[in-house]
């Protein structure tokens, strides 16, 4: 089988968050079981990256870097991804392959790659990654009424699939924009053996001896307005009224100068002393990360899926997540986590009860390691996959 994966930014633009990781495991996960995958992505995030320039291998992956232009940086910093050259390689070559994997919406790729499939008749499946929650789209809302009913409409509904990653995403999004066609649920991987042989513990603490003999409240994500950072730094504000041995860790990448508010409120509640800001973590250094701290928290107003929840399950890190993360259902059925609503109180009381029950704690971190192993095998889930595009094709 010969798959195509269209996606407007890739492995390793780091700073575009979860994406990024769980598109690319996938990927060389399939041809290394003998699928035959070539990707068609921008160089967006890797213009100083010259060795990724056109057509590169990465791990067995056939991965073709096109330029974008910035002509459009009025409609975001990367353009809507515009890319004459990735447009005329699509139009050329589609009809090779056997089948179209399209990642993401409101980008120029996505609608092109849409479009050539339908013209020449091929079959492609769409995977949105939660940009068309509910709550993502009434950002820039008639910006995006109006492309929606002008492209994205017609792209979606002739899809010959929708892949979300959680059952969550499937049951907001599906019904919400009136979709009648087939629609499935298989969520993100991760290869296990990556988490198995963790840096020392005392590696992160090192770096940032202030964090010696301390409780690390861990998260790690892209610093933007959907994260529910807001409501976590109220929330810590409210621990270290009765807690001094806790400090808070923020690892992530800025979008959009957003970093900017997240100092504000440090400094509003004179934090600073107890803040670290790393910005973004990634190889053994997120690794390192994920080993030193006691809690992870995501607090997302909206996550469609929350891969760095699961690295730290994996990492057996105790986890408290919003129930708008969209892993929430599965997370709290198996004991793995707990699942709070996107407030500062009771983000506050989570982080006491696990910060006071080391014996909890340790429950909930078994039950997450345990989980990942059973539904989030990278293995596994290529194999759902390629049943999926099979069946399709």
């Amino acid at each position: 089988m010969r798959l195509l994966c269209i996606s407007s930014s890739y492995w390793p633009a780091f700073q575009f968050g979860g994406p990024i990781f769980s598109v690319h495991e996938l990927n060389k996960t399939l041809a290394g079981k003998g699928t035959d995958v070539t990707v068609y992505t921008t160089n967006a995030g890797l213009e100083k990256s010259s060795h990724l320039a056109g057509a590169v291998d990465l791990d067995n992956v056939k991965v073709n870097y096109f330029k974008y232009s910035r002509l459009l940086q009025f409609l975001g910093s990367t353009g809507w991804h515009f890319s004459l050259e990735l447009s005329k390689a699509i139009s050329a070559k589609v009809s090779t392959f056997d089948i179209v994997y399209i990642v993401g919406v409101w980008n120029y790729p996505m609608g092109i790659a849409a479009y050539y499939c339908r013209k020449n008749k091929k079959p492609y499946i769409i995977s949105p990654r939660g940009l068309l929650y509910p709550f993502v789209t009434q950002k820039k809302f008639y910006k995006k009424w109006l492309y929606y009913n002008l492209i994205t409409k017609k792209d979606l509904r002739a899809a010959a699939a929708i892949h979300y990653t959680s059952q969550d995403e499937k049951e907001s999004c599906h019904s919400f924009l009136g979709l009648e066609n087939k629609a499935f649920v298989i969520p993100n991987g991760i290869n296990l053996s990556e988490f198995d042989n963790l840096p020392d513990r005392q590696i992160f603490r090192q770096r940032y001896p202030v964090l010696k003999e301390k409780k690390i409240i861990l998260f790690l994500g892209r610093i933007n307005w959907k994260k529910g950072l807001d409501v976590l730094i109220d929330a810590y504000r409210r621990l270290t009224r009765e807690r001094g041995d806790v400090y808070l860790v923020i690892a992530g990448n800025d979008e959009a100068g957003y970093i900017e508010k997240v100092k504000g409120w440090i400094n509003k509640y004179n934090l600073g002393d107890k803040v670290i800001l790393t910005g973004m973590l990634v190889g053994r250094d997120k690794l390192a990360a994920y080993a030193a701290s006691d809690i992870f928290i995501l607090p997302s107003y909206s996550e469609n899926f929350g891969m760095t929840t699961v690295e730290a399950m994996a990492c057996k890190r105790p986890v408290i997540i919003s129930n708008k993360v969209g892993i929430a259902r599965e997370v709290q059925q198996n004991n793995a986590g707990l699942v709070v609503e996107c407030n500062a109180d009771e983000l506050c009381k989570a982080i006491k009860s696990l910060s006071d029950d080391a014996s909890f704690a340790e429950t909930l971190s078994c039950n997450g390691k345990k989980m990942v192993a059973e539904y989030y095998n990278i293995d596994n889930i290529a194999d759902r996959m390629s049943a999926i595009f099979r069946q399709v094709c």
